[in-house]
């Protein structure tokens, strides 16, 4: 029999297991969480309901588990905080935080802006020039990016697209100068180097986040002023349909971390391959629940589809990037 916890979201597990420390305690981890996991925890712990203590016991019991795991011990130097950064974050997010704590760095202009809705954000840059905007983008969370992307002027952004692509690094000096121009607008008031910034990685992540049509428009701009940038882009894109080139380990490891109502919306309206892809690697009793859900469920609206197929999209990449999947196909690297 599965563990209750087996078809909860790595967000819900982790408001459960919130929700169990008390007020104080919860309090103490949340401060140490970035904005968009603030968000989305905070949104998971207000959305539960009859949380069964099967749920909760079956949730610690999955932390202890995993900590288990871990190296119980180390020291307070450099090095291990990159090793303890790249193992929970995965290297390419860890690294710009990585820059920012040990080289120094004082980001509180942009820090802002991640604690800001998209439509805010865009109100505040909108006039900027397109090289700021492009830093801007690249220095957002990438589904925050694709927000902030959307409400640019379409003709626009394949432009900013490709001057995020270009960004290899930027000057301290310049950041210095973005930060406060970004804090005097902010509230009316220094930078380190943030070599993290920018390139065809970010393009590709933050198209990852933009809805289909959007996508397609801004790759074909891209593909009509650079056709090597963007195969480039294309190649490190991942998709919804690019599952079918998991292995199935892979696949066993990605379900273990998906909500089964996630799992429904995402492949309603997808090809046989994918779903016969996750069936054969689910128990017949649970490929049988989830047929029949399929069946079952009813219309339902296009950007509830893409946003579950999104949503796995990121637990994907969050997995590869912690080495315990390899993606394959786009942007996935070939085993040794």
């Amino acid at each position: 029999m599965a563990e209750p916890s087996a078809a909860m979201s790595g967000i819900d597990k982790a408001a459960v297991f919130l929700m169990t420390l008390g007020e104080e305690t919860a309090a103490q981890i949340i401060k140490h969480l970035g904005p968009r996991e603030v968000q989305k925890i905070g949104s998971a712990m207000s959305a539960m309901q009859n949380v069964s203590r099967e749920m909760v016991k079956s949730t610690v019991d999955d932390f202890i588990s995993r900590m288990e795991r871990q190296t119980p011990l180390g020291i307070g130097n450099d090095e291990y905080v990159r090793k303890v950064l790249n193992d929970a974050l995965g290297e390419e997010k860890a690294k710009g935080m990585i820059d920012r704590i040990l080289m120094g760095g004082n980001t509180k202009g942009l820090d802002s802006l991640k604690w800001m809705d998209a439509r805010s954000i865009v109100e505040l840059i909108r006039f900027e020039h397109p090289q700021i905007l492009a830093i801007v983008l690249s220095y957002l969370d990438s589904d925050q990016a694709a927000q902030v992307l959307g409400l640019l002027p379409e003709n626009t952004r394949a432009d900013l697209m490709m001057r995020v692509a270009a960004i290899e690094g930027v000057q301290p000096a310049a950041m210095n100068e973005l930060n406060d121009m970004l804090e005097s607008q902010l509230r009316g008031g220094g930078a380190g180097p943030t070599s993290g910034l920018g390139g065809v990685k970010c393009v590709a992540n933050i198209l990852n986040f933009v809805d289909r049509s959007a996508e397609a428009k801004i790759s074909e701009q891209i593909a009509d002023l650079d056709a090597d940038l963007s195969i480039k882009i294309q190649d490190l894109m991942f998709t919804f349909d690019n599952l079918s080139e998991v292995d199935d380990r892979g696949i066993q490891t990605l379900l273990r971390e998906v909500s089964s109502e996630n799992l429904v919306l995402a492949l309603k309206g997808t090809d046989d391959s994918i779903k016969s892809k996750i069936f054969k690697n689910m128990s017949q009793r649970a490929a049988e629940m989830l047929k029949d859900d399929l069946e079952n469920k009813g219309p339902v609206k296009l950007s509830e589809v893409e946003g579950a197929q999104k949503e796995i999209i990121t637990i994907a990449r969050r997995l590869a990037e912690e080495g315990q999947i390899n993606l394959g196909g786009a942007g996935g690297e070939e085993m040794v």
